[in-house]
């Protein structure tokens, strides 16, 4: 069965400078048990809502299977983690999520290749081992709202 693991909306960008510097502090409850979704816009508290270079990367996705044990979004980034969902195979697809309080249809707009950070974050090898398996960038088509736990999951083309 489909799941969303972890949920993450972050008000700031905690990756700037170098890696070897580390990452700026987390703020306090990056990770949420729900989003809400805005269509067009993103994430609802999120850095990159409204922004306009962002409209069709607003909402990143990644399989929890794409990650090594133990690594979660407050290392890689990425706003929603899932298990059981091929999210990497999706690109060009519109992928809609229903985790119990209605649809939100997402169009997975192009891969999200991972960076060198997640060296730093997550250990040394993992950039070079996600390359293919970063998760995606999609854009929101409708309003809603996504919750940790169980999700129904269509994809259309």
């Amino acid at each position: 069965m489909a799941q969303i693991v972890q949920l993450l909306a972050s008000p700031v960008h905690r990756y700037v400078g170098r890696p070897a510097d580390g990452p700026a502090p987390a703020p306090p409850g990056e990770l949420v048990e729900e989003v809400r979704i805005r269509a067009g816009l993103g994430i609802v508290g999120d850095r990159y809502f409204g922004k306009p270079a962002h409209r069709e990367a607003s909402v990143t996705l990644i399989a929890q299977e794409s990650l090594p044990p133990g690594a979660d979004l407050t290392q890689v980034r990425r706003n929603v983690l899932t298990r059981g969902i091929a999210v990497d195979d999706l690109v060009g697809r519109v992928l809609t999520l229903d985790s119990g309080d209605g649809p939100v249809s997402l169009r997975v707009h192009r891969a999200a290749p991972p960076c060198a950070w997640l060296d730093v974050t997550v250990a040394p090898g993992t950039w070079k081992a996600l390359r293919g398996r970063g998760g995606v960038r999609c854009a929101p088509l409708t309003d809603g709202v996504l919750r940790v736990g169980p999700v129904e999951v269509t994809v259309d083309s």
